[in-house]
């Protein structure tokens, strides 16, 4: 693909549960069972479709505890979800988060693969490492593996699957019934892989999509994540421009697309994606006490409780709520790693209660609370200072803080030229204008006479 048309802002949109605070199912406009109600997530989807978004986002873990976020204690698993999804959209993308460290390569690939093909193209992957001690525990192992293990785990991984889905060429299952071939067998091609973590033969037993294999999405944010998403990634999920300064938000895109070139990809082939939480009003005032009304649905032990999630379920009870938090140390470096040096660096910087870190936690409140106006002014300012290339849209609550974003955000948008009026394409690489990933097997045939 050549990149010549117009930049424009990418948009994705959360998809289980009522909202980003982590009280939002007592909010009166969501259902109280959000995570597992069919109709209720197929309107999700329905809403950010209208709006014409790239995809949808379905976060997961496969860990609770008794403190966990409540609609975390119920919620339909990815795969499952995204499947019924694609019989009742057309266009929007369909990404699901699958671990790295404690499932089997062969089967997420073939799990995508088959969302892909039945999606028609709109399948993506948001490749974790698992950072939750209780999510090993949960398949057969006694503790979580550390940071730099994970990564090496994860590299591995993302290689075997990529590899299984180059496993037929794209035009293999020729299926003539006049000459009653039904498959070109060679164009299928087994991977034979023995690495340092797995061990994998193939094919893969699903053809190729006709977006070629489904859309990576990645997170890390530490140096070991940034270059595992530098070379695998085709779009990277970032707290940077929304938690930063603008400068820092910058140097993080640019680093992302210096460490991509390294590996021959082009700026445009790898997305930068951070989420945000717009809340609307008429006046600032209005979205202020918009804000206000979710947070009064907070309890504060709840809250310094999930505020522990991001550090391995460390006990913060144990300081008093209203004093400066302590030097937090190395707590966290194995869990959320990113995410748990973002909130220490913040406690750090603003002198911050137990109280006040919780709270922001849990219901938080940036940049985007305000007129539909002034929410669209920072999105462009972000998008123009070459800080993002989009934004994940996690209403605080769900439904109505997406239709309103639809409904007032979006057509600011499009009268700057700055978002879409339709679909371009059918696939969702093709919305995001990524590259066509040809198939391994396929250029390695052309090479000789492309020499030639």
């Amino acid at each position: 693909m050549t990149h010549t048309a117009k930049r424009q802002i990418k948009l994705g949109s959360f998809l289980i549960g009522p909202g980003s605070n982590i009280a939002a199912w007592r909010h009166h406009s969501t259902p109280a069972n959000a995570p597992v109600n069919l109709e209720f997530i197929k309107e999700v989807a329905r809403t950010a479709e209208a709006g014409k978004f790239d995809f949808l986002f379905n976060g997961d873990s496969a860990y609770i505890t008794r403190d966990s976020t409540p609609y975390f204690l119920s919620r339909f698993e990815p795969i499952t979800a995204l499947s019924a999804l694609a019989a009742c959209t057309t266009h929007i993308g369909l990404a699901g988060t699958f671990s790295t460290s404690y499932s089997e390569p062969f089967t997420t690939a073939r799990q995508l693969a088959s969302l892909d093909k039945i999606s028609g193209g709109r399948a993506g992957w948001n490749a974790v490492t698992s950072a939750l001690e209780g999510v090993a525990r949960n398949h057969g192992h006694d503790k979580l593996h550390e940071h730099a293990l994970r990564y090496r785990i994860a590299s591995e991984y993302i290689d075997v699957v990529k590899g299984l889905w180059d496993s037929w060429e794209d035009d293999a299952f020729v299926r003539n019934k006049e000459s009653g071939q039904y498959v070109d067998f060679d164009k299928m091609h087994t991977l034979d892989h023995q690495g340092e973590f797995f061990k994998v033969q193939g094919p893969l037993n699903m053809e190729r999509s006709p977006q070629g294999r489904p859309v990576v999405f990645q997170a890390g944010a530490s140096d070991t994540g940034r270059e595992l998403a530098a070379r695998e990634a085709d779009a990277v999920f970032s707290n940077h421009g929304t938690h930063t300064p603008l400068s820092e938000a910058r140097e993080f895109y640019a680093d992302i697309k210096r460490r991509a070139a390294r590996y021959n990809r082009a700026s445009e082939d790898i997305l930068i994606m951070p989420s945000i939480t717009p809340i609307l009003g008429a006046t600032q005032a209005e979205a202020d006490r918009k804000y206000a009304e979710t947070s009064a649905y907070l309890d504060i032990d709840l809250a310094v409780k999930y505020l522990g999630r991001f550090f391995s379920f460390f006990n913060f009870s144990q300081f008093a709520l209203d004093q400066p938090l302590p030097d937090l140390g190395d707590i966290g470096k194995d869990s959320f790693r990113s995410t748990a040096e973002y909130y220490k660096r913040i406690a750090r910087e603003e002198n911050l209660t137990l109280r006040q870190l919780a709270l922001r936690a849990a219901n938080p409140k940036g940049e985007f609370v305000g007129t539909p106006e002034t929410v669209a002014d920072r999105m462009q300012e972000l998008f123009e200072a070459r800080a993002v290339d989009g934004f994940i849209i996690y209403p605080h609550v769900q439904t109505e803080g997406l239709r309103d974003f639809v409904d007032q955000v979006v057509p600011i948008l499009r009268r700057r030229g700055l978002f879409r009026s339709d679909y371009e394409s059918d696939t969702l690489r093709g919305n995001l204008g990524l590259s066509y990933p040809e198939n391994r097997y396929t250029a390695a045939r052309k090479r000789p006479e492309q020499a030639a």
